[in-house]
């Protein structure tokens, strides 16, 4: 008996394909459940309902009851569909379905491994791997089986396309030979992908470390700014509530005062109305030998004063005494800030107390604080080729340390600023060991003839600089508002830095502090 094809017995007898939400019948046959609703409805009319399978008969329309195993055998077989498609079978086993061992090149058939045995005490035939369909393997032009490979058209071709056909004469290699080779070439990609893929997993790794690295930094940042923040806020308050204190001091002894005063002007306006009823009966006297002999009993003195002394006696708040104390627990608050601020560091940036060097000086005038440097013209020629004609360096060498300096460039309508050797104080050129950022129209990082220009959101008017000398890192922000990153430099720095600054006509910088 021959083997019902896999995926048969799935099959809806009424639309010929899987069931589709399978119900079954009391006769226990099965349909997918709209192709029997479909059927049931065109029975309604005669009102007499049969199975379409057997056709066994129902009094009442059916109740459709979800066939759930029949659901789950067809929701399997669907799982491993292209699986039961992909196989191949051989082609003498008509009974059943037995998978292929190898596929005969003359016969043009497929082989189990019992038929393959038997094949092969008959015949000495050329066996492959199985295959549906020998048209892939075959010229289409000889009909002959495709054994050789030509190297100059990159081609599979049979001995007829070698002997007689279009690829006379070119170089030939056999199929196998070819096979093995590209399996070589193909290893060695795999295992330099598989090196790479290595590699990009670590980078991966790496970038994903690095990022918990940063995330666990961020947290410790944060926590430390929530506290330093924190710290200022309760200071804050106590110097408020200390200001406020005194404040209130002030306004509760002028109360008492006013207060005191008041009730005294009181009792003092209650002995003159008395004094002003006695006037007046005294005044009503008609006998004037008794209006003469009669005396006022009352004592008519009056506390002196005006209506503007009277606000001056008490005094107002001493707003002197009140600014004193304010300024004093600023002054207490600046000193505390500095503490706290020293005691939660970040990244232990420590401020740069940078003067200019009036001896190199180059056309500038430097103030006598030794922070501001003005352009000044003191030749009618300079022998600066460049395009800035003055230039100044600083005091201070940097050979170590995290370093922060801020120059104020609002003045300047041309500068440059930045780091460079102490070799370059005496040379005309600015661009041989130099770091720097400059103003020419566009905003421009410069460093040994290497040029990058940018445009920054709004006019740059001070600068921050930073500079990790161990690191090899000069950080140039924009400050403002907001504070922008403008450009890292990244070198190694073997000499002693000097802050370096280039002004041209009508320009000036200052060193903030």
């Amino acid at each position: 008996m021959a083997s019902v094809p896999p995926g048969e017995e799935l099959n809806c007898s009424i639309c010929l394909s899987l069931y589709t939400e399978p119900v079954s019948l009391r006769c226990s046959h099965s349909f997918c459940r709209g192709c029997l609703l479909a059927a049931l409805d065109t029975q309604e009319v005669s009102g007499v309902y049969t199975c379409p399978e057997c056709r066994e008969e129902f009094s009442e329309r059916p109740l459709l009851e979800k066939s759930r195993n029949l659901s789950n055998i067809v929701e399997g077989f669907q799982s491993t569909e292209p699986e039961q498609k992909n196989k191949i079978y051989c082609t003498y086993c008509v009974e059943s379905l037995v998978p292929a061992s190898k596929t005969c090149l003359q016969c043009e058939i497929t082989m189990c491994e019992k038929h393959l045995k038997a094949h092969n005490r008959s015949v000495d035939h050329v066996l492959i791997e199985p295959t549906k369909s020998l048209a892939d393997i075959q010229c289409p032009t000889h009909k002959e089986i495709l054994k050789y490979y030509c190297a100059k058209d990159g081609v599979c071709i049979c001995m007829s396309c070698w002997v007689a056909g279009d690829h006379v004469g070119h170089k030939m290699e056999l199929l196998n030979d070819v096979t093995e080779k590209k399996k070589i070439g193909l290893k060695a990609i795999g295992e330099k992908m598989t090196s790479h893929r290595q590699e990009t997993q670590k980078r991966i790794q790496n970038l994903a470390n690095h990022r918990t690295q940063v995330k666990g930094k961020a947290a410790a940042i944060t926590g430390r700014v929530t506290k330093l923040f924190g710290e200022m806020r309760k200071q804050l308050d106590e110097e408020e509530k200390r200001v406020l204190a005194e404040v209130t001091r002030q306004e509760e002894k002028i109360s008492r005062s006013v207060s005191n005063f008041i009730e005294k002007l009181e009792k003092q306006k209650d002995r003159l109305s008395n004094c002003i009823h006695e006037v007046e009966e005294v005044s009503e006297i008609t006998d004037q030998i008794a209006f003469l002999k009669t005396k006022l009993k009352r004592d008519h003195s009056i506390i002196g004063g005006d209506i503007m002394s009277d606000v001056k006696d008490v005094r107002g708040l001493d707003e002197t005494m009140i600014s004193l104390t304010l300024h004093s627990g600023l002054y207490h608050l600046t000193d505390s800030l500095t503490e706290l601020r020293r005691n939660t560091k970040i990244s232990g940036i420590e401020n740069l107390d940078v003067s200019l060097d009036v001896i190199t000086a180059s056309n500038i005038l430097v103030s006598q604080d030794l922070r501001s440097a003005t352009y000044h013209q003191r030749f009618a020629k300079t022998n600066l080729p460049e395009r800035f004609k003055a230039k100044v360096f600083s005091n201070c060498r940097i050979s170590s340390g995290k370093n922060y300096w801020t120059v104020d460039v609002s003045r300047a309508k041309e500068w440059l600023i930045g780091v460079a050797t102490r070799g370059m104080v005496k040379r005309a050129s600015f661009n041989d060991k130099l770091w720097g950022l400059q103003f020419l129209e566009t905003l421009t990082t410069i460093h040994e003839n290497t040029q990058e220009t940018f445009s920054p959101d709004c006019p740059v008017k001070s600068v921050g600089i930073y500079l990790d000398y161990e690191a090899g890192h000069l950080s140039f922000y924009q400050l403002g508002d907001s504070i922008r990153h403008l450009h890292t430099f990244t070198a190694t720095f073997t000499e002693p830095l000097l802050a370096a600054f280039a002004l041209n006509e009508d320009s000036q910088i200052t060193l903030k502090i």
